[in-house]
């Protein structure tokens, strides 16, 4: 069984950024072979990463659902058979890591069949890696429908702000409300000011008990490389969100990953 980190929080904090960078750190420190999961909808990992993607678990969800309704199934394949068929056709293979990514359905429904799907293929796949990192939907949904589990490592990114904290924070309370195998949750807070986390701020992480990983600063590198459309990944390793991440990934996991 892969270990697990997954990374949550709401939709503009930045995580699906830190877990490109998560990703990039790993396969550097050559702690592979790595499998990163988009498990957002609204997919844009690989654009962090650099990659195409060609088929999601979204293109899988229509094209089963398409097929096994009008009798077109491949002859002789069962719906799971074609399921797992579809999948190895889903993953890509990246430098160092492969990607599988949800997607967001053409159709219209809910996601319960592609997130089944998502479930099903995380558990099946993650035996054949050393890593699994997962870039969680943006707020609370995938807790609740469990999409994540079994996580050895959840980082909650919240932006620098009182309500970002809270935000983290109820995702720690619905961990314990549901009662979900989540060994350690680690808040980050990101997009810091040069000022640090205000008096106010460290008042509310310590009132809602989260254990703080650290903190990204506000770094004007990763604005101009998003809006240039360069991959995230490709920042120097000088710059200040890359920097002070990979602190933080040295920090709460290179011993663990290592031991």
């Amino acid at each position: 069984m892969a270990y697990t980190v997954a990374v949550a929080g709401k939709g503009g904090t930045g995580k699906t950024t830190l877990a490109g960078f998560l990703i990039n750190y790993l396969v550097e420190k050559k702690l592979t072979p790595v499998l990163a999961v988009d498990a957002d909808p609204n997919s844009n990992l690989n654009e962090v990463l650099g990659e195409d993607v060609e088929t999601t678990l979204g293109d899988i969800r229509e094209d089963v659902s398409i097929k096994n309704r009008d009798g077109k199934l491949p002859a002789g394949m069962s719906k799971t058979d074609y399921i797992n068929y579809q999948l190895q056709q889903a993953v890509i293979e990246g430098k160092g890591f492969d990607l599988l990514v949800m997607g967001r359905p053409e159709g219209s429904g809910c996601y319960c069949f592609a997130n089944g799907i998502l479930r099903e293929a995380t558990d099946r796949l993650s035996d054949n890696y050393k890593l699994m990192i997962i870039d969680n939907e943006a707020g609370l949904e995938h807790l609740s429908r469990r999409t994540t589990k079994n996580v050895d490592i959840m980082f909650a990114v919240s932006e620098c702000s009182k309500r970002g904290i809270e935000a983290a924070a109820r995702v720690k309370q619905l961990i314990e409300e549901l009662k979900l195998d989540v060994k350690d949750l680690y808040l980050i807070v990101n997009r810091v000011p040069p000022e640090g986390l205000s008096d106010d701020i460290k008042g509310t992480i310590e009132s809602y008990d989260l254990k703080l990983a650290g903190t990204v600063p506000m770094d004007m590198k990763v604005f101009e490389y998003d809006n240039k459309g360069i991959p995230l990944v490709q920042l120097p390793k000088d710059s200040d969100a890359v920097k002070t991440s990979r602190q933080i990934f040295d920090e709460i996991l290179i011993t663990r990953l290592k031991a």
